[in-house]
């Protein structure tokens, strides 16, 4: 997934968050700093939203079922991915793959996984914390290598 195909996504997918978050047109275009006129018109399939408005929705919607279910789980995991190009190298906690994500590998309690919506790719280790999150499969591999050893 790139930054397009992201904006594409929340633009068309705008109107359900908003609902889902029970809030009217007046109140979603406040919370985003957008005029009335210009959410309607993204909504309306008129025009899409920019980066920041985009990253914006992700990160205030970011319970939303919605969001989690067209983006495979964490909006802003997606976000800080498609921001960083494409690899990250956090220590963060995980529920540990068990909606969207497939295992590609496991050794010694490490696992390989792809998202099965975004298609990126992660590690986990043994507690289930992320080692690292990848658009990029020869990244995500040659990395993996790393915990065979």
């Amino acid at each position: 997934m790139n930054r397009e195909q992201l904006i594409t996504l929340i633009s068309e997918k705008l109107k359900l968050i908003r609902t889902e978050k029970d809030l009217t047109q007046d109140q979603m275009s406040d919370l985003l700093g957008l005029s009335k006129k210009t959410l309607v018109q993204i909504e309306k399939g008129r025009i899409y939203t920019g980066w920041t408005t985009a990253v914006a929705i992700c990160a205030l919607c970011r319970e939303s079922s919605i969001l989690q279910h067209e983006l495979g789980g964490d909006p802003l995991e997606v976000v800080d991915l498609i921001a960083n190009n494409g690899t990250l190298h956090p220590k963060e906690k995980t529920m540990g793959g068990y909606i969207w994500w497939k295992n590609l590998s496991e050794h010694k309690g490490y696992r390989l996984q792809q998202n099965v919506i975004s298609q990126h790719f992660r590690i986990l280790d043994t507690n289930n914390f992320r080692l690292l999150s990848t658009f990029d499969e020869s990244i995500a591999k040659q990395e993996w290598v790393k915990f065979q050893e």
